[in-house]
């Protein structure tokens, strides 16, 4: 069937947040060709040598998946057996690997982001790699930027950093160049504005809650906010050499994300110069030529829907080079950002057959699932975890918050009188750390959401027991309640124990699973399984009271900051396998906390500024999400109102205290911004399709697999062999999008991650941090600039560092500012300026606590 459909983009301008009528996404073509610059060079060389040697077939074969569940990874392209080269391995998920097995349990993104620290991302992000390079992976599908956090209730929230451009951009980067160092290929993702669950996908919202759409939400996003708010982490992504991109499912102003000119031609590949491969979420393309033509360079899994036996592309895009729709340089260049990833993360020297199957733990199976083809041995369960687990448990602790330390409770010693534990939240899930598929409950610890971006656990050390060897090693008293609901029982043990801790959290996932009314989002930012009650039940009868949250994002706290019998507060996120032993760690002083808060903790829902769209909000057309807040998402939205937080952005104590001082500016000598001029070259020529078609032909002896995604022709004529009524009709290939001549750069491109120019340090911030209490710590400084304009944030994080410190020690807390942290996106001119407006730098303790200021000279 000829599936080749495009979405017109007749519309010229990109719309402002004031703006009446429907937004809208303009047009950009062609779609860039990849040119090998800088740190790329020697990667397109090899990949365009390799291409050349591809025939047309080979080259459909790269770029399009063979279907769900057609082979052992979660996505899997085509082979070139010619050549010897196999089939590309895709398998989520950014905590781990998924639907493996002796395979490691990570902390959550958002816990990364908690710990401020580069050298944590890095390490986390290589020990990920390792494992999948060890598995048989080519591209990991993480770490995440999109979403990025716009409202708390955000399903996936948790899977990326945190709301803010700047922490999340430093560690998605770390992250990358730790996988990548692994050379295994990382894939930066979902680009772009994909900022919650529901309406994702229009089948999705009928199945889960019964909304008839035609078409996914539209995320409308004004030119101002892409840049400075959403598109900056996915700068800092392509800059770190990020081999791959993935669309999202959604609409962007009204064109699907995965077929968006705009984002993919002109933003990703044009300003931002990827050089890389962008690939689409799994089904989340939505034409044939219109995908091919506006950017799209992989599709996932392949088959229009899950188990369809039909293809976008596939024989469908052989068909469309064939009779001129698509230009062979488009599909050159598809193949050659491809193989170019490949080689840039060394896969040609460090890949090694896959050694386990997605679709079943067991050790023989079927090479294509769902095809029941091809039994043999799929599961050589190999292990490679190493001792990833010491990691985990360092980043654990690192990521836990303090939030509340009343005269010094913490640490405990372990040798108090009487300890208890209470929570379903300290415990065992009953059905086993894995008895929910893909996590998809609430039971026991919260260790990992729910969704594709989970891994299976190999153990999950809960807090239950890591707290009770800790109190019986001291020879001391322990007692435990994990039934939230065992209130007469749980009233009795709270008025025994001299320190009564309390676990509960708060869970979210991805829209495919509904856990307990929740489809994906939260419904609300209250502690779930009765997390209140708990709380308040156990407070009343012991006036020593600790709360550990595990949450996947900010929570309401009620009145406990406040409440005498509240000693102490600690928000431990998502940390992962090890979660027991890392909050042990921290609650009995082995590790010191440095955490900081990676997002704001509001008094109510309300004062966050944004909220999620529940309910289809244009009758059965695609829902419009209008992001009118602009740059005003969590502190700034807070700041921007005027509004007191429970605990803000960048907020975390010590069980020691630290001073600031002597804070300077000196100006650099860089040269002025100069917009990139120039234009590219002419799209390669590598290599010319033969017409005749009959070479395009399925082979005579190829064994057909049922579903199986191919790239052959079933007809010689190609109009009998697409099968579709409006094969031929004119009209509908954009302009410009067939041209492959020189193209003009853009002011703003010019490299990795954007013009060079904005990456020119034009000022050197240092402060003096001191260690002023009696036992060793680590402060996070961090350092916001205010802007001075009238439309700008009061403030915006611009650096942070993690400083460990010796009683009495001082260090110095050092910030590069760049061109583009001092500057506005300028949409008249597209591109980043400095505006004469007043700008102050402040450095302090968190968004809120700024200790010193001074005016940037």
């Amino acid at each position: 069937m000829w599936i080749a459909s495009v979405i017109l983009l007749t519309l010229t301008s990109f719309p402002s947040p004031a703006r009446a009528g429907p937004a809208t996404s303009p047009p950009y073509y062609p779609s860039p060709w990849g040119s090998g610059s800088g740190q790329w060079a020697d990667a397109y060389t090899k990949a365009r040598a390799f291409v050349k040697q591809l025939t047309l077939l080979e080259k459909v074969n790269l770029t399009t998946g063979v279907g769900w569940q057609e082979a052992r990874c979660v996505g899997q392209n085509g082979a070139i057996p010619r050549l010897g080269f196999r089939s590309l391995c895709l398998q989520d998920s950014p905590t781990g690997l998924r639907f493996t097995d002796y395979n490691s349990a990570f902390p959550a993104g958002v816990n990364v982001a908690a710990t401020f620290d580069r050298g944590l991302a890095y390490a986390r992000g290589l020990a990920m790699g390792e494992e999948n390079r060890g598995k048989g992976v080519d591209i990991t599908l993480g770490p995440v930027a999109g979403p990025l956090g716009r409202s708390p209730e955000g399903g996936r929230n948790w899977e990326g950093f945190s709301p803010d451009p700047v922490l999340t951009g430093v560690l998605m980067a770390e992250t990358i160049r730790g996988i990548q160092g692994a050379g295994v290929m990382a894939c930066a993702k979902h680009f772009i504005g994909n900022e919650q669950e529901h309406f994702r996908q229009a089948p999705e919202a009928l199945k889960q809650a019964g909304f008839n759409i035609t078409n996914s939400l539209s995320s409308n996003i004004d030119d101002i906010t892409m840049h400075e708010l959403y598109l900056w982490p996915f700068a800092d992504a392509v800059r770190a050499g990020v081999g791959s991109v993935m669309c999202s499912y959604q609409q962007v102003n009204n064109s699907y994300a995965c077929e968006n000119s705009y984002l993919l031609n002109y933003l990703l590949k044009g300003e931002l110069g990827f050089q890389g491969f962008i690939m689409s979420d799994w089904a989340g393309q939505h034409s044939g030529v219109g995908s091919a033509l506006a950017g799209l360079d992989m599709t996932m899994p392949g088959d229009v829907t899950f188990d369809s036996g039909t293809s976008y592309w596939g024989a469908n895009l052989t068909i469309a080079v064939l009779n001129g729709t698509v230009p062979e340089w488009r599909v050159d260049d598809m193949a050659t950002r491809i193989i170019a990833a490949w080689y840039f993360v060394g896969r040609d020297k460090n890949s090694i057959p896959i050694n386990f199957d997605s679709w079943t733990l067991d050790t023989f199976g079927y090479e294509n699932y769902i095809a029941n083809e091809g039994f043999g041995l799929v599961n050589e369960h190999v292990d490679v975890r190493a001792e990833h687990g010491n990691l985990i448990r360092q980043i654990g602790a690192a990521s836990t918050v303090l939030l509340k330390n009343t005269n010094h409770v913490l640490p405990l010693t372990g040798k108090e009188k009487f300890t208890a534990v209470f929570g379903e939240d300290a415990g065992d899930n009953q059905y086993g750390p894995n008895g929910c598929p893909d996590r998809g409950c609430d039971n026991g610890t919260l260790a990992m959401g729910w969704g594709s971006g989970t891994a299976n656990f190999p153990y999950l050390v809960t807090p239950e027991t890591a707290i009770q060897n800790e109190v019986v090693s001291k020879l001391g008293v322990f007692q435990s309640i994990t039934n939230n609901y065992a209130g007469e029982q749980i009233n009795v043990l709270a008025a025994q124990a001299s320190v009564a801790i309390v676990f509960v959290n708060a869970d979210s996932g991805e829209s495919y699973i509904g856990v307990d009314g929740n489809a994906g989002d939260r419904n609300n930012l209250t502690l779930w399984n009765g997390g209140d009650v708990l709380i308040q039940n156990v407070s009343n009868h012991c006036n020593n009271t600790i709360v550990v949250l595990h949450t996947v994002g900010p929570v309401l706290l009620s009145n406990y900051s406040d409440h005498p019998n509240i000693t102490a507060i600690l928000w431990a996120g998502l940390p992962g396998e090890q979660s027991g032993n890392s909050i042990a760690d921290v609650l009995y002083g082995r590790i010191n906390p440095s955490a900081k808060l990676p997002f704001t903790l509001g008094k109510t829902r309300e004062d966050y500024g944004t909220d999620l769209l529940y309910t289809p909000n244009e009758g059965t057309d695609a829902p419009q999400v209008n992001f009118t807040e602009g740059n005003f998402i969590d502190y700034r939205a807070f700041d921007k109102a005027d509004i007191d937080p429970v605990y803000e952005f960048g907020y975390g104590l010590s069980y020691t205290t630290f001073a600031y001082s002597d804070l300077k500016i000196s100006k650099t000598a860089a040269g002025n911004y100069a917009p990139t001029t120039g234009r590219t070259a002419a799209a390669p020529v590598l290599g010319a399709a033969g017409n005749n078609t009959a070479d395009y032909l399925r082979p005579a002896n190829l064994s057909n697999v049922p579903l199986f995604v191919y790239p052959y022709l079933n007809f010689t004529d190609l109009e009998q062999s697409a099968n579709d009524s409006n094969y031929g009709v004119p009209g509908y290939i954009p302009a410009g999008s067939q041209d492959g001549s020189s193209q003009p750069l853009l002011p703003a491109g010019g490299a990795s991650g954007g013009n060079p120019g904005l990456y020119d340090v034009l000022y050197q911030v240092t402060t003096t941090i001191t260690n002023t209490g009696n036992i060793s710590g680590s402060e996070v400084p961090q350092l916001y600039i205010s802007l001075g304009g009238p439309s700008d944030p009061k403030v915006a994080l611009r650096g942070f560092q993690r400083l460990p410190l010796g009683p009495g020690k001082s260090d110095t807390f050092s910030v590069d500012l760049t061109r583009r942290d001092v500057s506005n996106w300028d949409p008249a001119v597209q591109n980043w300026v400095i505006s004469s407006h007043k700008k102050t730098i402040y450095v302090g303790k968190s968004s809120r606590k700024l200790l010193l200021s001074a005016p940037l000279p």
